[in-house]
């Protein structure tokens, strides 16, 4: 999640968009590059394929802006979207949602969907009557790429709409959002599997490349945004129970503003390696200095520059308290982009919570089958 780049917010939701994308807008503009009539200028044709990509994903983008403005005015707060192919994965606290809810939001995307190919369609029909051939060419192909996805999406397979269907009824049944989650993200990568073995085989037997494409990249899309699902549950359901206290490290190094740069780095980083430092005044939090500060600082320059004027100061950091989840501090830093947050006490630190700390916690717990 966190080397997916971020390209906006829509309703305050920020956006991020996953790396299936670029197979996406290959394909889709290699598509119509091969597919439409050999009449037109190959220069027309690209422009065209591009053309088809930027309208697939701007459909998408027009789906989960509904998709969000619901999930909103029930009151739903929903932290991020990750945007794949084949639609969006919303981080959604679980505590604010309801089954009713998810069916909900199930039954809109489904609706989305076949509402946007059936505008499609419209507007095809129109440009054809009118006579703009070409165009009408391009909106067609869009028309007949959109009615697939809207059917991929009553697969019940989660994140796909008929996968959201199906969490919805087994949380409804069991009780249980977690073992809902699983059931239906587990569905989802297996389905996704079937896709990829499909259309490798669609390439191999028929040599219809992209056909087997068609199949295959969805497949490996939905197959990367259920197993994206179940490793959420999974550490959520591992560190839910575990405290911030519990897994700082409490001899964090901690540092004054006064301290040079060049000072710093000879001493302790060469030396130790550590990567990060605490700012500290009398114990009270000052800010914080990462690797990140300190490449932003010509070498030249180190032995002059005090710490704090490259440190990040402490209003703008995020800080966690003792008794705070582990689990609600791995939101934080996913949502902030960050790998480390202090622990404070009384604006005192007492601590340091870092991401490798929790991840390695939950790798111990699994080896261990707790």
């Amino acid at each position: 999640m966190r080397s997916t780049p971020n390209v906006g917010r829509i309703l305050g939701v920020r956006i991020q968009l996953h790396y299936t994308w670029l197979i996406a807008f290959v394909l889709i503009t290699a598509a119509v590059v091969t597919q439409f009539p050999k009449a037109y200028p190959l220069s027309q044709r690209i422009v065209l394929g591009i053309g088809a990509s930027l309208f697939f994903f701007l459909a998408i983008s027009i789906r989960e802006f509904v998709l969000n403005f619901i999930a909103i005015s029930k009151g739903i707060p929903v932290k991020r979207v990750t945007l794949f192919v084949i639609g969006g994965l919303s981080q959604i606290t679980r505590g604010t949602s309801r089954p009713m809810h998810e069916l909900l939001l199930a039954m809109a995307g489904l609706l989305s969907n076949l509402v946007i190919a059936w505008t499609f369609y419209g507007v095809y029909a129109v440009l054809v009557n009118t006579g703009s051939v070409v165009v009408a060419g391009l909106i067609q192909w869009l028309t007949f790429i959109f009615f697939m996805f809207a059917l991929f999406h009553f697969i019940p397979g989660f994140p796909l709409d008929g996968g959201r269907v199906l969490r919805a009824l087994l949380w409804r049944a069991t009780g249980d959002y977690n073992r809902a989650t699983r059931i239906a993200s587990a569905t989802g990568w297996v389905i996704g599997l079937l896709l990829i073995i499909g259309g490798i085989l669609v390439m191999i037997v028929t040599r219809q490349w992209f056909v087997g494409l068609f199949l295959a990249v969805p497949g490996w899309a939905l197959q990367s945004a259920a197993e994206q699902t179940r490793r959420q549950v999974v550490l959520q359901e591992a560190l839910q129970s575990i405290t911030a206290q519990d897994v700082m490290a409490r001899e964090c190094p901690l540092i004054t503003q006064q301290l040079s740069l060049g000072q710093l780095v000879r001493d302790c980083i060469l030396v130790t390696g550590q990567r990060y430092f605490v700012v500290i005044d009398d114990a009270k939090l000052q800010g914080i200095v990462t690797m990140r500060n300190i490449k932003r600082i010509p070498k030249e320059r180190w032995d002059s520059t005090p710490i704090g004027e490259i440190m990040t100061p402490a209003s703008k950091l995020k800080t966690v308290h003792s008794q705070q989840s582990a689990a609600s501090i791995l939101e934080q830093m996913d949502e902030s982009g960050i790998s480390q947050m202090p622990v404070l006490e009384e604006d005192k630190v007492i601590g340091i919570v870092t991401r490798d700390s929790l991840i390695r916690l939950v790798k111990t717990r699994a080896e261990l089958g707790m």
